[in-house]
């Protein structure tokens, strides 16, 4: 079994200092994402194209402890993995502005969202993203100040040393401000918690035995790997 993490025990460098346990992540952020499904959002049951933010969740079983591995269940051939750029929330954010949004974000983070593939964009399956162990988190959180432009990095995905995907941060319907500000105008979030900015199309699909490797420019390098569930250890 694959070792899962209590949210203390992952301590960051910058305020406040302890992930929450609390991870969420947005779909179709990316224009580039929404514009991959063609004409499929404007049939049933969708009918049209979302106009709110659509966030689904990372539990406490989700996540990884550092050096562990994520799990592909018994009857699951692969797992998509999601590169995201991990928003860390330093002050309570209760119906923020755009405009005040950044003083409640503490700093940025890698994280490697993996999903069982599935066909459900405006409402997330829980039970294709939140399976034991599919959040890795890392390698630690840059402070906000240390990064220019959040929406001018590069995110490269390696499966086995190989690059299979490059994607970039820009191109979002909600740059970081807005995202959290939209966030918030319906849920607090608290120190501690991680929003993810969105996954760009075309994420990689992997297999068990496969590592992995996501690098975003300023915030470093996360690795991991994938383990059928039972090796997984």
């Amino acid at each position: 079994m694959p070792t899962l993490v209590s949210p203390a025990s992952l301590a960051f460098d910058a305020p406040p200092f302890r992930l929450s346990g609390a991870v969420y992540g947005v779909l179709m952020n990316h224009r580039a994402a929404l514009a991959a499904l063609g004409d499929a959002v404007h049939r049933a049951p969708y009918k049209a194209p979302p106009k709110g933010v659509v966030l689904y969740v990372k539990p406490r079983n989700t996540l990884i402890a550092p050096g562990g591995a994520a799990r592909i269940a018994d009857g699951n051939a692969t797992l998509e993995v999601g590169a995201a750029l991990g928003i860390v929330i330093g002050r309570t954010a209760c119906a923020v502005g755009a405009g005040e949004a950044m003083a409640h974000v503490s700093g940025y983070v890698i994280v490697a969202d993996f999903s069982v593939p599935h066909d459900s964009w405006f409402r997330p399956a829980i039970r294709y993203k939140a399976r034991d162990a599919s959040c890795a988190i890392g390698p630690r959180v840059v402070a906000r100040d240390a990064i220019a432009d959040t929406d001018a990095l590069g995110v490269r995905v390696y499966v086995d040393g190989a690059l299979v995907h490059q994607a970039g941060t820009g191109g979002t319907f909600r740059p970081v401000a807005r995202l959290v500000a939209d966030v918030s105008e319906f849920m607090t979030l608290a120190p501690g918690d991680v929003l993810m900015a969105g996954v760009a199309p075309g994420a990689p699909r992997v297999g068990a035995g496969a590592r992995i490797a996501i690098e975003i420019d300023g915030l470093g390098r996360l690795e991991t790997r994938v383990l059928a569930e039972d090796t997984a250890r």
